[in-house]
C-alpha cells in the first residue's frame, strides 16, 4: 500500500485510545491525555440537522428532503415548454404575422 493511501486512510481511522503498549508506559501518559482530553470535547448524541438557507437550499430541502417527491422533473419539464415557446415565438411566429395584419383596411 502506497504511502499516499495510507495517509488518506488513516484520517478515517481514529488513533487508538487503549493500545496495550501506551496503557503501561509513562512516557505515553502525556500523549495519551491529550488523545482522551480530544474525544471528552466531541460533542455527543446526534448532530443538528441543517437549516436550508437560499432558493436552492430551500427547494431542495422541500422536494429532495425527508420526503422526495417527482415534483422537480414536472418543473424541469414546464420549465422546458415555456423556454421552448419563447425560442420558438422569438425567431419563428414573430415572423409570421405581418405588421399590418391588426391595422384596420380601408378598401
Amino acid at each position: 500500500m502506497s504511502y499516499i493511501a495510507r495517509r488518506g486512510l488513516s484520517t478515517l481511522i481514529p488513533p487508538k485510545v487503549a493500545s496495550p503498549s501506551a496503557i503501561g508506559g509513562a512516557q505515553d501518559a502525556a500523549r495519551m491525555q491529550r488523545v482522551v482530553s480530544f474525544y471528552e470535547k466531541l460533542p455527543r448524541g446526534p448532530a443538528a440537522e441543517a437549516q436550508a438557507k437560499g432558493l436552492l437550499g430551500r427547494y431542495q430541502a422541500r422536494y429532495f428532503g425527508k420526503n422526495p417527491s417527482s415534483a422537480p422533473i414536472i418543473h424541469v419539464i414546464g420549465f422546458l415548454l415555456i423556454l421552448g415557446y419563447g425560442n420558438n415565438y422569438y425567431f419563428h411566429l414573430r415572423t409570421q404575422i405581418p405588421n399590418d395584419y391588426y391595422q384596420k383596411r380601408t378598401h
